[in-house]
């Protein structure tokens, strides 16, 4: 039976960390009937909630892992992403977001628009997904979901009008008006199971009125047939959701739902309206890019019966084996089928596959566009592209940002060393803002990640699913360094020991460069440098930016032009030109005043008003500079740009300076000149270490 594509919904629920999303997916899973009981995040009976299946997500009530669920809805299929909140995790939303068709933005009724808000708004306009706003936790004290509309017109820069408004608020919340069908609607039994419609209430009919109008005015522009009703005097149900789908489709239009999903009220709503106003996958255009015919962009459409393209977007070692989440863009897979992953050009056959439910699967025989299923035993990285053979197309890849922050870890034993290049083995193929090297130097072990949670997180997952006890040594920030000026170099480099010898001369500038990492420019004329040996000076120019003379750490943001040279007719070599390239570089480098850069993060720290002084005194301490403050209620937000070398340990200060009531979120913002009694430091300490080695 073919499925109808137009009836299904692929969305992901994302917002800043704490602002209800696994309780609300818990709420969609009961309303759904895919689970008959409801369990709260950090509920009383001990269970927690469905989709926070790991151990550590139960135990620290926070969502780590992005968990994949499906649920039915008044006829329609609906794929549900539940990702993290904290931007540690952000990988997981940026993974979420690029198979999503749209997405379910959640904000807190009395925190608004908070930082990771921003960030999840910005990934959701960076792929372009359609979104609808849903204001939780409108049963709060100090819930205001008018100021928290106009936040997200104001910051998110969004066209967003409420269609729908509250029934009381705080603790008086009944239900909510629906602007599009101007009725009362009420949430009622044990778990608000029971929808009662009803008249408006007469205290509200006035403030219905002129919000409706408002709605109207909006959506209209997105409906000359609307446009007429409404001169007209007679718009209907239909017309008007027509034309609020029509402006969130097109991303001018964001329509904003309120409720409380702690509370049972409003997610009966939500569902419809993600039904109503969200994309089919039909309706978005996904493109990829044909490796036969230069990489030329092609429309992937959503037939069936055309070959098969999907997308590997996640990968799970789990109690069940090796898990690919795989998102299908065009075709059918089906079980014993052949399909090729076009990065390695290895053939797969289908064996198990499956959709899955949190951490609890059902075996399906075959899958059509849009789904979203996972695949048994496929050795492939995320965000690999699989075909059937007789095409060769990639799907553009995500963005991955770089990490920011190291530790070194080394085993107890020589049982937790085993057990611990297995756990990196899985951890890196997982996810791919998480890396490990060894540096050959110290021989230790080091990884980098996002943040200090991100890391503790793996450390702990280690230990518990690997029995891997690792002691792990101070956090290490990521330097870089660059230079400042424009520097010349002349260098030979000259050896005679017998035999054939080695003769290589290069002469040139090296500048800074505004952006880039590294370019290198050729200007010789008259073949002074023979030109085989052009691209010798290259690598070793580009070998020496591993590793800087002023304190070790990689050099970036630096122009190696050469204008002349020299070269033996025996003795001139690559490896020669090579040594001759990083004697150069070496020369020129500590004439043009190279610096340290650190990395700088944007840190925005939230708590009452009352501790404004002591939050701020904090970011000062650490070097900060104060972008802004904002009062909300009675909360402040104080949003800053401070080294991530100063801001470890910084949760625990935070939480003594506020009686626990503030909490702060950071990302990574850019690399900056360290100052120079702090780099003074820095330097004596790396020279340190090196010497120790």
């Amino acid at each position: 039976m073919k499925k109808d594509l137009d009836k299904v919904r692929n969305i992901g629920i994302s917002a800043h960390i704490d602002s209800g999303k696994t309780t609300l997916t818990e709420r969609v899973l009961f309303y759904t009937q895919k689970i008959h009981a409801i369990h709260e995040v950090r509920g009383k009976d001990g269970v927690g909630a469905t989709m926070d299946s790991m151990e550590l997500e139960k135990e620290r009530g926070i969502t780590i892992q992005s968990a994949a669920t499906y649920c039915t809805w008044k006829g329609h299929d609906v794929n549900i992403i539940d990702t993290p909140g904290h931007v540690d995790f952000t990988i997981e939303v940026e993974r979420a977001l690029r198979v999503l068709d749209g997405a379910v933005l959640i904000l807190c009724s009395v925190g608004g628009v908070q930082s990771q808000s921003i960030t999840v708004n910005r990934q959701m306009t960076r792929y372009k997904v359609p979104r609808v706003v849903f204001i939780n936790k409108c049963d709060r004290t100090g819930a205001n979901p008018k100021r928290v509309t106009a936040q997200v017109r104001e910051k998110l820069g969004l066209n967003a009008v409420p269609i729908q408004l509250p029934i009381g608020l705080e603790t008086e919340l009944k239900g909510v008006v629906d602007l599009v069908t101007m009725k009362a609607v009420y949430f009622e039994g044990d778990n608000g199971e029971i929808l009662r419609e009803d008249v408006i209430p007469a205290g509200l009919q006035a403030e219905a009125d002129a919000a409706r109008e408002t709605l109207l005015d909006a959506v209209s522009m997105f409906s000359d047939e609307l446009m007429e009703a409404v001169l007209e005097g007679t718009p209907t149900e239909q017309m008007i959701k027509a034309a609020v789908r029509k402006g969130t489709l097109s991303l001018e239009f964001v329509p904003v739902m309120i409720g409380s999903a702690y509370k049972n009220k409003g997610v009966q709503k939500l569902l419809d309206g993600v039904n109503d106003y969200l994309p089919a996958p039909s309706e978005i255009v996904n493109t990829a890019y044909d490796l036969d015919k230069n990489e030329e962009e092609v429309v992937v459409s959503s037939d069936p019966d055309k070959p098969l393209v999907c997308l590997a977007f996640k990968l799970e070692d789990g109690r069940y084996g090796q898990l690919t989440y795989l998102r299908t863009y065009q075709g059918t897979m089906k079980k014993g089928d052949s399909i090729v992953n076009t990065r390695t050009g290895k053939k797969v056959k289908v064996g198990r596959l499956v959709r899955m439910h949190s951490n609890e699967m059902e075996e399906i025989d075959s899958a059509g566009p849009g789904d979203i299923v996972a695949l048994f035993g496929v050795d492939c990285a995320s965000g690999d592209t699989f075909t059937t053979p007789e095409i060769n197309l990639s799907m553009s890849s995500m963005h991955v940002p770089a990490p920011v922050i190291s530790l070194s870890i080394s085993p107890v034993d020589n049982k937790a060393q085993g057990n611990m290049s297995k756990a990196l083995n899985r951890f890196t193929k997982e996810d791919p803002t998480f890396r490990t090297f060894v540096d050959h130097e110290t021989s230790e072990t080091i990884i980098s990640g996002m943040g200090e949670l991100h890391l503790e997180v793996y450390i702990e997952r280690m230990k518990r699913e690997y029995g891997a006890e690792v002691t792990v040594g101070a956090p290490q920030v990521a330097y870089r360094e660059t230079i400042t000026s424009r520097a010349e170099f002349n260098y030979t480099h000259k050896k005679q020991t017998g035999g054939s010898g080695q003769f290589a001369r290069v002469g040139g500038y090296i500048e800074p460069m505004e952006e880039g990492e590294y370019e290198f420019v050729d200007k010789i004329v008259g073949g002074v440098i023979p030109r085989e040996f052009i691209s010798s000076c290259d690598k070793g120019f580009a070998g020496s930016m591993d590793k800087g003379a002023l304190a070790g750490f990689p050099v970036n943001g630096i122009r190696c032009v050469i204008n002349d040279g020299a070269a033996h007719s025996v003795d001139s070599s690559d490896i020669a030109f090579q040594l001759a390239s990083r004697g150069g570089f070496k020369e020129g480098y500590m004439k043009a005043k190279p610096v340290l850069l650190e990395p700088i993060m944007k840190v925005a720290v939230e708590g009452p008003s009352e501790f404004q002084g002591s939050i701020m005194g904090s970011i000062n301490q650490r070097r900060g500079m104060i972008i802004g403050t904002f009062e909300e209620g009675e909360y402040t937000v104080v949003e800053a740009e401070v080294p991530l070398a100063e801001m470890f340990g910084y949760s625990t200060v935070l939480r003594s300076l506020t009686q626990g009531k503030a909490e702060f979120t950071m990302e990574f913002a850019a690399y900056r000149q360290v100052p120079r009694n702090v780099a003074e430091e820095v330097i004596a300490a790396a020279k340190k270490a090196q010497e120790k080695k």
